[in-house]
């Protein structure tokens, strides 16, 4: 958990949109264009749009979703924020190099094999907590995960740390913020199921 959600033009201009108002709450000038985004599902082991921000800037690069596991073609796509901090695998990267997932939605299945999708009511996009590490092909990343809240509970017992808005610039670039921001409960997330769209006819 979370382990596929997915994007659109839409994840595209919002991402653009952020930029611009963190960069100009810093007060730099924003230059990023973000790459197209084509439509369609993300999941574990294929490349995907995050933000990141450094001294310089807020950008979007691609980067690969999960950690290598210690075992062969094993990959470690979420991290749980209560742990996260002492785990020596994620530690360094949630100190240094904390990362945002943008989506339109995310999946999650329940017990019954039933597929749900989660989304923000309202807004075209969430934004996830991740974190990101470096390796001989590339940077890759993962999604962090907290405890469910109420609009979750029904399905699965642990969903993706989403993010506020004003949070998102504090996430990357504030680091008197992350423990704080770990330990928050999400927003509660519009559902949907499979099952029950099926029932309506």
């Amino acid at each position: 958990m979370c382990g596929r959600y997915y994007v659109d033009d839409e994840t595209a201009k919002e991402i653009e949109k952020l930029i611009r108002i963190i960069d100009e709450k810093q007060r730099r000038e924003s230059v990023q264009v973000v790459e197209r985004i084509i439509a369609g599902d993300i999941y574990p082991g294929r490349d995907a749009p995050i933000l990141a921000g450094k001294a310089n800037g807020v950008y979007c690069r691609w980067q690969h979703w999960g950690f290598p596991g210690f075992q062969r073609k094993q990959l470690i796509f979420n991290a749980r924020c209560e742990s996260v901090l002492e785990k020596p695998l994620f530690r360094d990267s949630v100190l240094h190099r904390r990362i945002v997932v943008p989506a339109a939605w995310f999946y999650e299945w329940n017990p019954q094999k039933e597929k749900n999708t989660f989304r923000r009511k309202n807004t075209p996009v969430l934004f996830m907590a991740g974190a990101s590490r470096q390796y001989e092909d590339g940077a890759h990343f993962v999604i962090l995960t907290t405890g469910a809240n109420a609009s979750m509970k029904p399905v699965h017992d642990r969903m993706p740390l989403i993010l506020e808005r004003e949070e998102i610039g504090e996430w990357m670039l504030d680091d008197t913020k992350t423990e704080d921001i770990l330990r928050k409960v999400p927003c509660l997330l519009e559902r949907q199921s499979d099952y029950e769209q099926m029932s309506l006819f």
